[in-house]
């Protein structure tokens, strides 16, 4: 059923998410506050998981059959809280096409704040207002032109708001915290990634519009979204792939500032101390004017771009 047998762990991380989501709320009469805490880290860091799982998926699908597919994009669609194919527009169409360009909708250059701190801690509340913008425009043309794709993104998100609100009435506490609140850290944390990954790289450059993270333990929990610069060259290999392209195509080619190990590290020297934002050759980022973002939407071709759509 698996294309790759290394989505095992994909599918066992998910089943995880399911038993760490659901279990507290049967222990929650019994429930000190500091287990309640417990178990919303632990949701939080399942649901960011699932977040990168679906990040891969919408580019390789896991499964040989398109109908298991379709219905895994609907299993993940509750670990994340949102809709797995509402994820095809912003990021397959516009982040991976037009990477840190007007039509990038989740181009770092918007954020503006002095201190670098708050640009990664508000990117995906900056960002989302836009990403939404272009998720509806896209899903209106898709209406007509993709129906399939349309009504597979319109369940999902139904389904999704639906169960919101059942588990709301059910146990509004239980609800907020291990439901609502890992959702909305998986997405603060994935559209996150965004900005530490390119800002102040170069755009235009084949390889260093990208900064890369190797470390083996964070490339074993967040299924190799360290290799992010092999990830945007090859966007629809597995991710299983990704190290050994990395090495192959990448490294050599890479600047060396941009092919790190550890990401704790990076974030603190560029978040926190000196703090500074600063470009891959450690000058300070130089951002161009403020400008709308130009309408990608229009030029979105899905018949030339059909793995670009996920299991539609």
């Amino acid at each position: 059923m698996l294309r790759y047998s290394a989505d095992r762990r994909t599918v066992l991380t998910v089943l995880i998410y399911y038993t760490v989501a659901i279990l507290p709320w049967f222990l929650w009469p019994s429930m000190r506050t500091w287990q309640i805490v417990m178990w919303v880290a632990v949701n939080c860091f399942f649901s960011f998981t699932c977040a990168v799982i679906i990040h891969n998926t919408i580019h390789a699908p896991i499964f040989k059959g398109k109908t298991m597919n379709k219905l895994f994009q609907f299993v993940l669609s509750f670990t994340y809280g949102h809709s797995v194919s509402a994820y095809v527009p912003g990021h397959n169409f516009s982040h991976h096409k037009y990477t840190q360009h007007l039509e990038d909708a989740i181009r770092t250059t918007k954020m503006r704040y002095r201190i670098n701190f708050f640009n990664q801690l508000f990117f995906f509340h900056s960002m989302s207002g836009d990403i939404l913008k272009g998720e509806f425009a896209f899903a209106g043309r898709m209406r007509k032109e993709r129906p399939e794709w349309f009504w597979q993104y319109a369940l999902e998100l139904g389904l999704v708001i639906t169960s919101n609100i059942v588990l709301l009435v059910i146990n509004w506490k239980c609800a907020l915290l291990f439901w609502i609140l890992p959702h909305q850290y998986a997405s603060w944390g994935i559209v996150g990634t965004n900005y530490f990954q390119h800002d102040g790289c170069d755009e235009n450059h084949p390889y260093n519009h990208t900064r890369n993270f190797s470390s083996k333990w964070l490339n074993f929990f967040l299924f190799n979204n360290g290799f992010h610069g092999a990830h945007h060259a090859k966007a629809n290999l597995h991710w299983s792939l990704l190290p050994e392209y990395h090495e192959k195509n990448i490294r050599p080619y890479v600047h060396p500032s941009l092919d790190r190990v550890s990401l704790l590290p990076y974030l603190i020297e560029a978040h926190i101390y000196p703090g500074k934002r600063l470009d891959y050759l450690g000058n300070p980022v130089v951002l161009p004017p403020m400008a709308k973002d130009k309408d990608w939407v229009a030029n979105v071709n899905v018949r030339e771009h059909k793995e670009d759509m996920a299991a539609v």
